[in-house]
């Protein structure tokens, strides 16, 4: 992000514009939208810029721009449509201490001006830092769609009305009655009897949340899987945007957690294999506790929850609260796995079935129908079996399987990191060691990236 973006207050400051032809106009049409008292600086005006200095609505200097004349401006916009004035203009401004805007000029701008949606006073801004002015109006007009022009009206109202829902609590409460406002009883009042009925609605709807007995909260146990953030569920990401609290393990990742709610609490409750772990009683009480102070809940596991991601215990404690509780699936690790070596989990002829295993349990190195696994043509997701791979490798060889037997091992599945590997049995370990792997594994046990992309998976490990 080149640009951050955040809404300057200008009512009753400065902002002056030095050019006085089309790309002036353009600006000031926009700027004459806020409470900002405006400059145009110029030789020579259009006669509707002169129209509007006619009407009050801004102020026109009729000469070159000199040193001094944009002292406490909040904002400069060059605007003259030749770059050598735009230039000098713009230096004066920087001496005089505002922020400059240069129009279609984006290297030497300090800021920039996106594309708008007004619902005043619900604006949303909409940038691309220049890179494709096309898509930001595209966005633009989406959202017009969307947005009813009535919106700016009920938010107006209702930004007067704030300090009276103060006698609600924060957090869920306070959020239920305002979307029961905004996208409900209000649009109904306003459409029934305009804008003189919005404030009994809003009265009336007070009364009703604060006589309302307040909601039990609610667990969503979400998949977030594997870590690229494109392939979250729709219904996951709509858990997130309503979380008052998010409680995820160790392997979500950063972009995932963005996506949350910014008022959200995020919690950390990660565990690592023979490593730091926060106990399972603990993460159960957290989620239960928030979910009885009225909370909604996310539990974000990676992957899919219902695998390996030890759903039952947290499910029998959510019940024994009496807490209600949704499952919302992922994306499991081995299907992004799988995708990403252009192979299937299942083979007409090959295998009619694939077992999806773990290297290590709560107990240490997990056990399995060894003998089973090493008859030929059997195909297994290892999960969690990095530092469990000489005992895979050494159980599987001690039942009979055959040292050629394909192994591809891929990190950071679906990341921009990932990294795929592929060996055999026999070469399982050191091949894996000398990898010096740091993210999280999945291991296919029976099954090798497709041929034409072994040649590239070669060149990326190795080059």
């Amino acid at each position: 992000m080149q640009h951050f973006p955040i809404f300057l207050a200008v009512a009753g400051r400065r902002i002056v514009l030095s050019g006085g032809g089309d790309a002036a106009m353009a600006k000031l049409r926009l700027l004459m939208k806020t409470k900002a008292h405006l400059t145009v600086i110029a030789p020579e005006v259009t006669a509707e810029i002169s129209a509007w200095a006619a009407a009050g609505k801004l102020r026109v200097i009729r000469r070159a721009m000199e040193p001094g004349d944009t002292l406490c401006a909040a904002l400069f916009y060059a605007a003259n449509e030749d770059d050598a004035e735009d230039a000098r203009v713009a230096a004066i401004a920087h001496a005089d201490g505002a922020l400059v805007n240069i129009v279609d000029n984006l290297a030497d701008s300090q800021f920039i001006t996106p594309a708008i949606v007004d619902r005043d006073p619900v604006v949303v801004a909409i940038g691309t830092e220049g890179a494709a002015p096309v898509l930001a109006r595209a966005i633009k007009a989406d959202i017009e769609e969307r947005l009813p022009v009535s919106l700016g009206v009920l938010a107006r109202i209702g930004k007067t009305f704030r300090h009276a829902v103060d006698v609600l609590p924060m957090g869920r409460k306070r959020r239920d009655f305002w979307a029961d406002f905004y996208f409900q009883r209000g649009p109904k009042a306003m459409a029934a009897a305009g804008e003189a009925a919005i404030i009994p609605a809003l009265e009336t709807l007070l009364d009703d949340h604060i006589t309302a007995r307040s909601k039990a909260g609610h667990v969503d146990l979400v998949g977030a899987g594997p870590g690229d953030p494109e392939l979250l569920t729709l219904k996951a990401r709509n858990a997130l945007d309503k979380a008052d609290v998010v409680i995820h393990d160790n392997l979500v990742t950063g972009e995932i957690l963005e996506l949350a709610r910014r008022e959200a609490i995020i919690i950390d409750a990660g565990k690592q294999g023979f490593g730091r772990a926060m106990p399972q009683d603990q993460i159960n009480a957290l989620i239960v506790q928030h979910a009885l102070d009225g909370h909604h809940v996310v539990r974000l596991k990676a992957g899919d929850p219902t695998v390996f991601g030890r759903l039952d215990e947290e499910i029998s404690a959510i019940i024994d609260a009496g807490v209600s509780y949704t499952i919302v699936p992922g994306i499991t690790a081995a299907s992004a796995a799988v995708a990403s070596i252009g192979q299937s989990l299942t083979q007409r002829g090959r295998n009619s079935s694939v077992r999806f295993i773990t290297g290590h349990d709560t107990r240490g190195y997990a056990d399995h129908d060894w003998r089973a696994l090493a008859a030929p043509g059997e195909v297994a997701a290892i999960y969690m079996g990095k530092r469990a791979a000489r005992f895979i490798q050494g159980r599987l060889l001690m039942h009979g399987a055959d040292p050629a037997t394909p192994v591809t091992i891929i990190e950071n599945v679906s990341r921009a990191d990932q990294r795929v590997i592929a060996t055999c049995l026999a070469e399982l370990e050191p091949t894996l060691t000398n990898a010096g792997l740091s993210g999280p594994v999945i291991t296919f046990y029976g099954l090798a990236p497709r041929a034409a992309l072994a040649e590239a998976i070669k060149i990326k490990e190795f080059a």
